[in-house]
């Protein structure tokens, strides 16, 4: 078995260092460029989100590089992730290739579908170095998602330029050596060490702004354009509403016993969306809402174009933004999407929002 995933922001180390420990020969797509997204747009349905074209053109490429078994994630409800295996499938046999397919569907309450595929792919190991392999995956998605969550403190703060994000990658490569939940801990400590050591001024104020959104686009660099190193570099932090541990407790852990969580985020979307739209399209109601309440400057919606529980997010988000007092700005994204048009609204944006916060500050 010669196994492949899509790439997902660091979720794609914590899979490659999963099927190494155990025991899998693992192929990883080659890093995300223009061909990977001009093989996606080429054989994926012309108004198919953005996500679906990227996982395509990752699946195309590594299955060139010898892979013969996709592992990719399952979905539920109106969002069309729930059908992007399926589709991916279907297009990619036609395209001739020859290879299995083993899709991770969220369990619904009943974990027995969700292990049957994971035993496909533990293959002959015992149940010990299984579970030890799957505990050491959560504990270093957590440990990455942590990281991360200072870097994105720290980068608006930092006197040279680069050196976080220089430390935060050699953090992240510290992480992917670790093989057991003991080893996370350590290498998180040696990481988190790396970016507290970049010199910074904790005193510079800074603009706040949170970021919304689909949950792909939000995690997946190449996808939203660097938003988050650009927003840092111009001296803004930026606290992310989703991270890959938030999805996995809610939609894999949570639901298997029966438990609803995001509980604060609904009930502050309620005012104005009290029922789920499919994909993240409640949560960035409600996210959107707690950002106000905690006095963040802005927020900032990123959604893949055609994305139908984004587009019904984005159509309340004015709403919003006019009874919380709350700047927003979306952003619809796709292949055609250019980095030049994104920066100039980007900033356009942050000085209407610094102007916003001197008159507030002096009362005018």
């Amino acid at each position: 078995m010669k196994v492949t995933y899509p790439h997902l922001g660091s979720m794609s180390v914590a899979m490659h260092g999963l099927f190494t420990d155990l025991g899998l020969d693992v192929i990883p797509p080659p890093p995300i460029t223009k061909k990977t997204i001009n093989l996606g747009v080429m054989h994926a349905p012309e108004f198919a989100c953005f996500p679906l074209k990227i996982n395509m053109g990752n699946f195309i490429e590594a299955l060139e590089a010898g892979a013969d078994t996709i592992v990719m994630a399952g979905g539920t409800g109106p969002c069309r992730f729930g059908y992007y295996a399926q589709v991916q499938r279907e297009i990619l046999r036609d395209m001739g290739y020859d290879f299995k397919m083993i899709v991770l569907e969220p369990p619904q309450g009943q974990l027995s579908g969700l292990i049957g595929e994971l035993k496909e792919l533990c293959g002959e190991n015992r149940w010990p170095t299984t579970v030890n392999a799957v505990h050491t995956m959560w504990r270093k998605i957590k440990a990455m998602d942590k990281l991360h969550a200072r870097l994105l403190q720290l980068r608006p703060r930092e006197l040279e330029q680069g050196a976080i994000t220089t430390a935060y990658k050699k953090g992240v490569a510290l992480l992917a050596t670790a093989h057991t939940p003991k080893d996370v801990n350590r290498l998180y400590s040696r990481a988190l060490t790396l970016l507290n050591s970049v010199p910074c001024n904790y005193e510079k104020s800074v603009l706040r702004l949170g970021l919304v959104g689909e949950i792909y686009m939000l995690l997946e660099p190449y996808a939203n354009l660097q938003v988050e190193k650009l927003l840092g570099e111009m001296g803004v932090e930026v606290e992310r509403s989703i991270y890959i541990s938030h999805w996995i407790r809610e939609h894999l852990i949570l639901s298997s016993l029966h438990i609803k969580g995001s509980r604060a985020t609904k009930n502050a979307a309620a005012p104005y969306l009290n029922h789920f739209v499919g994909g993240h399209g409640w949560e960035s109601i409600g996210d959107t809402v707690r950002y106000a309440h905690r006095g963040y400057d802005g927020v900032i919606h990123i959604l893949p174009f055609t994305c139908t529980p984004e587009i019904v997010a984005q159509s309340i988000l004015p709403t919003v933004s006019r009874q919380e007092g709350i700047p927003i700005l979306s952003f619809s994204l796709d292949e055609q999407s250019g980095e030049a048009g994104f920066r100039t609204r980007l900033e356009a944006f942050l000085d209407l929002l610094q102007q916003r916060k001197t008159k507030q500050r002096f009362g005018t």
